[in-house]
């Protein structure tokens, strides 16, 4: 990237400026507004924790226990399906990288999504993002719990789910540079560790210190596609869903110290290495583990240490996914607090949710947001077996249409800066091809969920949700549009 190409980066609130003479001075006006009504929050994040905030929120159950059902749906060929879901997120990174750089705020997607598309658009995406990530840390928590079983198979796991969501809710509330910090040594536990199970993965495989496992594993049991090459497709819908996550370095924007220059590199650098993590930690998991003995009554990631008969080692693995559970829960928090921060500063959401705190924290949004992890009780109560299969499918669709949404906002991006006197930074290639092909994945995925049995839920849930956040928003519409005509006539 040349040097001269950060000079075309500015800051948000002088975005009008890049506005060429062609583009009307009320839509500059209106998305200068846009963009200033979520003022408030404080920039103390650094680059630094940045790059591990976006790694501690994309990788949790998603890999360490939810990567199960691909492994179960396409077997060793589940390698296969996380390099389809990665390129689908190397398309995302791309398209949210350069509206992130151009619009730093919080409500990142959903704020760009009312501006480029549709108010209507601004407004679902954001509490479909929200509902998704209570229901997504509802079953990290879960997840958590099932975890602790490992030492403590007797302890009940409700008690681990309130003592968690207490603990985290705390973090989250006090300010925004304690979070960072929290999180990027939570993060930082799982990275060194991940790195440390490749390495000994590998040696495993290879017969380096260890007795040799060769490729048996890759081969046998019905092969390399045992359910052949639909098996491998319907897991991708399983890979994307680890890759969720991804997104949370442009709500941080917001918060950045120094956005223009720390977002790209977070986001070049958080891509990186989840793929690293996710397409060679699976590689390790199936080569060492039968991919028919893998089952969710504990990490996949546990059972390779127990098998090759290092105790010691499972138990500190354990630990990892647990603290990797945790992370993401705590940056799920982050995330959802922030949402429903901006939904409330646009006039979609109570007023009180928009209120920060003398730390510059949204309190009242956090506590909202936390129903989730509650609510994750209850479905475990009476769920307990399948609790986390199908907290997850609920979250899918919510997660799913984001994705797609950011495609179809970034589409319209390109289109309108093409009359920006100073266009905005670029990632991806010319033309609108990467977005398309990421928006046709996503769709072919969000389809292919129905043959997945724990997984149709986020079809059965889908349509009848968009059509509920669709009338919420037009009975809003009505009633902001009768308070203004009210209004007009007190004045008048």
């Amino acid at each position: 990237m040349a040097n001269g190409e950060w000079g075309y980066l500015l800051p948000c609130r002088a975005m009008a400026e890049t506005i060429s003479a062609g583009t009307t001075a009320s839509a500059a006006s209106e998305h200068h507004e846009i963009i200033d009504r979520e003022a408030g929050l404080h920039r103390n994040l650094t680059p630094r924790q940045l790059s591990m905030i976006a790694i501690g929120g994309a990788i949790g159950t998603g890999l360490f226990l939810g990567s199960v059902i691909s492994v179960q749906l396409a077997g060793p060929g589940v390698i296969l399906s996380f390099i389809a879901a990665g390129a689908i997120a190397l398309c995302l990174i791309w398209a949210l990288g350069e509206m992130t750089v151009a619009h730093p705020v919080a409500g990142s997607f959903g704020v760009y999504a009312e501006m480029y598309v549709h108010p209507w658009a601004g407004f679902a995406i954001r509490y479909s993002y929200w509902l998704a990530q209570v229901i997504a840390t509802g079953s990290e928590v879960l997840a958590a719990s099932i975890y602790c079983e490992h030492w403590f198979p007797n302890v009940p796991s409700w008690m681990w789910i309130a003592g968690f969501s207490a603990a985290l809710i705390y973090v989250n509330a006090r300010s925004v540079a304690s979070f960072g910090e929290f999180e990027y040594w939570f993060a930082m536990i799982k990275v060194l560790t991940i790195a440390v199970f490749l390495v000994l993965g590998a040696a495993l495989i290879l017969g380096i210190g260890f007795p040799r496992i060769g490729i048996a594993n890759y081969t046998g049991h019905g092969g390399f596609l045992p359910n052949g090459w639909r098996g491998v497709g319907l897991g991708v819908a399983m890979a994307i869903f680890s890759f969720l996550g991804l997104e949370i370095v442009a709500v941080t924007s917001g918060e950045a110290k120094d956005p223009t220059t720390a977002l790209p590199k977070a986001l070049r650098w958080t891509l990186g290495r989840l793929g690293l993590f996710y397409i060679g930690g699976l590689a390790i998991v199936v080569g060492i583990v039968p991919w028919n003995q893998v089952g969710l009554g504990e990490s996949p990631f546990v059972r390779v240490f127990e098998i090759v008969g290092i105790p010691a080692a499972a138990g500190v693995m354990n630990f990892v996914v647990l603290t990797a559970a945790l992370s993401s829960v705590n940056c799920n928090l982050y995330l959802m607090s922030r949402m429903l921060f901006s939904l409330s500063r646009g006039g979609y959401a109570p007023v009180a949710l928009g209120r920060l705190s003398r730390r510059g924290t949204p309190v009242a949004a956090l506590l909202v947001s936390s129903v989730g992890m509650f609510a994750a009780i209850f479905v475990d109560h009476w769920f307990h077996a399948k609790a986390y299969v199908y907290m997850l499918g609920a979250a899918f669709l919510g997660g799913i249409f984001v994705w797609q949404m950011i495609f179809v906002t970034h589409l319209v991006f390109r289109r309108r800066t093409k009359k920006w006197a100073k266009p905005p930074l670029r990632f991806a290639p010319r033309g609108p091809w990467s977005s398309v092909f990421g928006l046709t994945g996503l769709t072919s995925v969000l389809i292919s969920t129905w043959w997945v049995p724990d997984l149709r839920i986020t079809l059965m849930a889908g349509v009848p949700w968009l059509v509920l956040i669709s009338l919420c928003y037009l009975v809003w519409r009505r009633v902001r549009s009768r308070k203004f005509f009210d209004g007009a006539l007190r004045d008048g």
